[in-house]
C-alpha cells in the first residue's frame, strides 16, 4: 500500500463512520455480536442527535450494517439527510458466539483460558464465533468494496465497535491487536479519508460532541 499524501487535485472518499446508539446490551457492557437488539429510548435519543449534526454535511449516501440497532440508527440520520439506506452485510459486527449476551466477567468466570487466549492473539476466536483477524478482513473488503461504489464521494456508514476501529486501524497500518487499545462511545462519529492512491487519513474519533445536548432529552 502506498504511504504518499496523494495531490492537491485528488478529492478523497469521505467515510463518515457513525457508531449505533445505545441498547440494552451497551448499558450493561455484554458482548454485542450478531445478535439484532434494539435500541434503547436513550439510543433513539443519540440517533436523533447524531442525525441533527449530521444533516449540515455533505453526505452523498448512507450504509448501514443489517442489524436492526444499526438500521434504525441509520434511519434518522437519512431522514434529514433525505437519502436511503443501503444495506451492507459487511459491516456488520463480530460474531462473539458462545459469548453472545455475556458480561467479560461472566465470560472470564466460565472459560478463562479462552477469554485470555482471545485478548493475546486476534486470530483465536471465541468459541463458535469470529476472530478479530476475520473481521479486518471482512471490513477490508467491505471498505474497498464501497471505495469501488462510491469513490470520491463522503459515506455516512452507520454500523458497530469493531467495524469502525478496523477501519482506523487499517488507516494507521496498525496492527490487528491495535483494536483492543480504541474505546467508542455509543452513537460516537469518525471520519477516515480514504485516497484513490491507497492511503487513508484519520481525521476524527470518538467524537461525541452532538451528545452534549442530547443528555438530557427524553425520547
Amino acid at each position: 500500500m502506498s504511504t504518499g499524501w496523494g495531490t492537491a487535485e485528488e478529492h478523497p472518499t469521505r467515510l463518515v463512520l457513525l457508531r449505533h446508539g445505545q441498547t440494552p446490551l451497551s448499558v450493561e457492557r455484554r458482548f454485542a455480536g450478531r445478535g439484532d437488539f434494539p435500541l434503547t429510548d436513550q439510543g433513539h435519543v443519540q440517533a436523533r442527535a447524531a442525525a441533527r449534526r449530521l444533516a449540515a454535511w455533505p453526505i452523498d449516501a448512507v450504509v448501514s450494517s443489517p442489524l436492526r440497532r444499526a438500521r434504525d440508527t441509520a434511519a434518522y440520520a437519512a431522514e434529514e439527510l433525505g437519502l436511503p439506506v443501503e444495506v451492507d452485510e459487511g459491516f456488520v459486527e463480530t460474531d462473539f458466539g458462545a459469548w453472545e449476551g455475556m458480561t467479560f466477567a461472566e465470560a472470564r468466570e466460565r472459560a478463562p483460558g479462552d477469554v485470555d487466549a482471545w485478548l493475546a492473539d486476534p486470530e483465536t476466536a471465541p468459541p463458535g464465533g469470529e476472530s478479530f483477524a476475520k473481521a479486518a478482513e471482512r471490513v477490508g473488503a467491505a471498505r474497498e468494496a464501497l471505495l469501488d461504489r462510491h469513490r470520491g464521494r463522503t459515506v455516512l456508514v452507520v454500523t458497530h465497535v469493531t467495524p469502525i476501529k478496523v477501519v482506523v486501524q487499517q488507516a494507521m497500518l496498525a496492527p490487528v491487536t491495535a483494536l483492543y487499545r480504541m474505546y467508542l462511545d455509543t452513537a460516537c462519529l469518525t471520519e477516515v479519508d480514504c485516497y484513490a492512491d491507497g492511503p487513508m487519513v484519520v481525521r476524527s474519533l470518538n467524537d461525541t460532541a452532538h451528545l452534549d445536548e442530547s443528555r438530557g432529552e427524553r425520547a
